[in-house]
């Protein structure tokens, strides 16, 4: 059975070329199914993306299909993309902040598969504040672009915002068809977030980290198909739907969690900022201000990642990352080496905007041999990205 790209096509100018994109993913041996919005159809009739696509168009939020289904939902099961071409300011926007007014926007809520847009309006529209915040938003969520070109637009003036040619469009809509299925039948354990070691029951030693950059890792590798498991400590966090979700607190029940399940596991991503101390005594209730000295005894906390460095099957991939203030890449060489890490992921928590507790991340990735990609500032969905990238071509050539 071929798969199906589900095609939103909303009310820009340049909805003509909609058609050819829906062709060139036919020729691709995709079937296609097209949602459009109301103000699409009255530039368009549906009727012809029907005769094109040899499937309904929908058009109407409220027009379930029979037996009981409920079509947004049941399409959104079936499909390997959601690819939008072309997207109006109007629907980036509302795809940015949930607002679900129509088949379109409802559709987009509910779709587990991989997102792509095709921006196409006037350049005003396209290089306004607004516009580009919540282009950042949807990169953020998880959503790649195909970005506008430059050219004659619709108001007969030259500029950005013009929809890229079909035969891009589809070419990274493929692309992503093809990853969404890149760690089908692997299984991958990742850690994420801080870990608590307490003083007495109220009082801890932990660190700034938030989980956003362990999280939008489980939910990267959930889009190319893995099976994950996500071990956590305590954070703000949804945990990413379908992976598995492990709550731990302390260093010692992490180190449990991950220990039971690494040997099973194809990757390892140890992404969790685990405190490197625990206090050498914990008492039992709260200490009064008058009877604490001023002095505590820190000792070592079990080092988890070296753990599984040791453990590590030679068909698996493990990675560690380096939360660094300064000589961060030589840092991270030495940590590669002594953790017998595949690839190693670090950062300068000091920098301002990446990092801990930030939305963004910039990073260089090291692998064992010493070769080290660095990237720019990017959110953290598409940092988790390329890392995974990078221990996709790790897992290549291991299996050679």
């Amino acid at each position: 059975m071929a798969e199906t790209v589900a095609l939103g096509v909303s009310s820009s100018v340049s909805i003509y070329k909609a058609c050819e994109v829906l062709r060139g993913f036919q020729k691709n041996g995709l079937e296609v199914r097209v949602l459009m919005t109301r103000n699409a159809s009255r530039m368009v009739a549906p009727l012809l993306f029907s005769a094109l696509a040899r499937t309904q168009t929908v058009v109407d939020p409220f027009a379930e299909e029979s037996g009981g289904s409920i079509a947004h939902i049941e399409l959104a099961r079936e499909i390997s993309l959601f690819c939008v071409a072309p997207a109006t300011a109007n629907v980036i926007a509302k795809m940015a902040r949930g607002v679900a007014d129509d088949f379109l926007t409802t559709f987009y809520l509910a779709v587990d598969a991989p997102v792509l847009v095709a921006p196409a309006m006037n350049e005003a529209m396209f290089l306004h504040p607004r516009t580009q915040a919540n282009i950042r938003a949807l990169k953020s969520a998880g959503v790649e672009f195909v970005e506008p070109g430059r050219g004659y637009l619709a108001c007969r003036a030259e500029g950005w915002g013009r929809l890229a040619d079909p035969e891009a469009i589809v070419a990274a809509g493929m692309a992503l068809v093809r990853r969404s299925r890149s760690l089908a039948g692997k299984r991958v354990l990742i850690s994420a977030g801080p870990t608590r070691e307490y003083l007495d029951p109220v009082r801890f030693l932990s660190n700034r980290s938030s989980g956003k950059m362990g999280f939008a890792l489980a939910a990267e590798a959930l889009s190319r198909s893995a099976e994950v498991t996500l071990v956590a400590g305590p954070t703000a966090l949804l945990p990413p739907f379908r992976a598995e979700f492990v709550p731990v607190e302390t260093g010692a029940e992490m180190e449990a969690a991950v220990g039971s399940r690494a040997k099973d596991a194809d990757i390892v991503i140890m992404a969790a900022a685990v405190c490197d101390f625990r206090f050498r005594e914990t008492a039992g209730r709260k200490l009064k201000k008058g009877e604490f000295d001023g002095r505590v005894e820190l000792a070592a906390a079990p080092d988890i990642l070296a753990g599984l460095g040791r453990a590590k099957r030679s068909d698996a991939v493990l990675v560690g990352f380096a939360a660094e203030t300064d000589r961060v890449e030589d840092n991270a060489r030495a940590k590669l080496r002594a953790k017998n890490l595949d690839l190693i992921v670090a950062n300068d928590v000091a920098a301002k905007g990446v990092g801990f507790d930030a939305e963004d991340n910039q990073v260089v990735m090291i692998d064992a041999d010493g070769r080290a990609v660095r990237t720019e500032r990017l959110s953290k969905r598409e940092i988790g990205r390329l890392i995974l990238d990078e221990v996709e071509a790790i897992l290549g050539r291991k299996s050679r």
